[in-house]
């Protein structure tokens, strides 16, 4: 997603707002931004009457004019909490592109709250870490604001698609629900070409608009539920593996996502449905325990793979260093 320049001078206000003073590489850390583009910003607000007042040069120090402040918001100290925390998980959703919106709004937040509260906030962000998950992936702001727009206005959104096989097809989809589970953004609706529900990754979604035409959305629709029994189109194998361990030990290791987790002989069995053997047969070796494969033989047949791509690693290793 592309910020207007504009948006980004205005997060730029924010931020003065919210610190004493602030240095010109502190500003284009956090807006992911060169320091001499943080200086062109900065001679923007100037030129817009703001009092900026600071060093111009290349990590200047900057601060707004003692006694400049827009009226302040009121929030309860949970209210400052949940706000301060759902901007910082926005990376954990894959809005990564929303970052700069993301910290003006922080420092709005920051700016509302009395002392106490204030101090609070801001340990808080120096407490907590969030890690980017490998398995979330980055969507694009854009798309998904504009899924949304056709979700409220029952729009039919037209975008061409490409599929998990790489077949890219042009499709008018009737959007019911847009949605995030297991590290991925979905919209799902009536899609046009295929007369059926469908679900559709918005990272895969390019070209997107919405049309004029309009809808009529089915009454109390539950995407979870469709995408938790459609999750990634027809399912190909069915898997059965007994874990040498109990659930509550396999805790971070295992995804309950269309996956039946349950306790069985001292250890666990996992009964779920995927399309690529290959991607659970490495998961599998990353869990440190022992474990059974009951279904099915492709799996078998995988493991055998994987064994004959690490034999040869090594031959090879070995053959390096004689």
């Amino acid at each position: 997603m592309t910020y207007d320049p504009s948006l980004r001078v205005l997060t730029v206000l924010e931020l003065l707002q919210a610190r004493e003073e602030v240095t010109g590489a502190e500003l284009a850390r956090r807006l992911e931004v060169s320091p001499r583009t943080v200086q062109r910003y900065v001679m923007k607000l100037q030129d817009l009457g703001i009092p900026v007042e600071g060093k111009r040069g290349v990590g200047g120090a900057y601060r707004l004019k003692p006694g400049f402040r827009l009226p302040p918001l009121m929030f309860t100290g949970e209210e400052a909490l949940s706000l301060a925390l759902g901007l910082r998980a926005l990376r954990q959703l894959g809005l990564h592109t929303l970052a700069p919106a993301a910290e003006a709004a922080s420092a709005k937040l920051t700016r509302t709250l009395p002392h106490s509260l204030r101090e609070e906030v801001q340990a808080l962000e120096k407490a907590v870490q969030l890690d980017d998950s490998p398995w979330v992936v980055s969507t694009d702001a854009a798309t998904l604001a504009t899924l949304l727009r056709a979700v409220r206005a029952s729009q039919v959104a037209e975008f061409a698609y490409t599929s998990n096989k790489g077949a890219a097809t042009r499709r008018q989809v009737n959007v019911y629900r847009v949605m995030h589970v297991d590290g991925r953004w979905y919209a799902v609706g009536w899609c046009q070409l295929r007369q059926e529900v469908r679900s559709f990754r918005l990272d895969r979604i390019r070209e997107l608009a919405v049309l004029e035409g309009t809808f009529t959305p089915p009454q109390n629709f539950d995407a979870l539920a469709y995408v938790r029994s459609h999750p990634y189109g027809p399912p190909i194998y069915d898997i059965s593996v007994w874990l040498a361990l109990p659930p509550e030990q396999l805790h971070g290791y295992l995804s309950v996502w269309n996956t039946e987790i349950r306790p069985e002989a001292g250890g666990t069995r996992i009964c779920c449905q995927r399309e690529r053997l290959d991607f659970f047969a490495s998961f599998l070796l990353t869990v440190p325990c022992d474990f059974r494969i009951d279904s099915p033989p492709e799996l078998l047949s995988e493991f055998r793979r994987l064994g004959e791509r690490c034999a040869a690693m090594l031959r090879s290793d070995q053959a390096l260093h004689r």
